[in-house]
């Protein structure tokens, strides 16, 4: 007998291998039709249903033809799934792709009925962790400057 938690362990597998092959109906089967995606750092980005699923991958498959994913971690308890992602490849304009983050699953009937969705692009900005706090409370350089004279 297959559990829910069983069902939800496979899933990242299922997913992963319908990516990596660009099989785009393979993919948007692992989801419910009634999906629900949640982007906590961005919540205007979230959205619900599978033909949403199907309309962002058409686009990312098109855009970055050589794109591969790795799962480099998954842990859960239940119907609920977290899973460390990777995904990488070249864009058609030659811009490298790089996303990394956390999807957090929830599986019911062995389909994605939801995610919380923490992947980000990779950012390459310059500057190391004292800038990068410093953008993130809103501080120029200026600012910065005269705290240092």
């Amino acid at each position: 007998m297959i559990t829910t938690a069983d069902a939800a362990g496979k899933m990242p597998e299922r997913l992963l291998r319908s990516i990596n092959a660009h099989k785009l109906d393979d993919l948007v089967a692992c989801f419910a039709d009634d999906y629900v995606n949640e982007t906590p750092a961005h919540p205007q980005r979230g959205f619900r249903g599978r033909d949403q699923v199907r309309r962002n991958w058409t686009e990312i498959f098109s855009q970055v033809p050589d794109i591969r994913a790795r799962v480099h971690s998954t842990g859960g308890q239940g119907d609920t799934l977290w899973t460390e992602w990777e995904m990488s490849g070249r864009r058609n304009d030659g811009a490298p792709f790089l996303m990394r983050g956390v999807v957090i699953f929830f599986i019911i009937d062995g389909l994605i009925s939801a995610a919380r969705f923490y992947l980000e692009p990779v950012e390459d900005v310059g500057g190391g962790v004292d800038a990068a706090v410093s953008r993130v409370v809103g501080k120029t350089p200026e600012s910065r400057e005269k705290e240092t004279s």
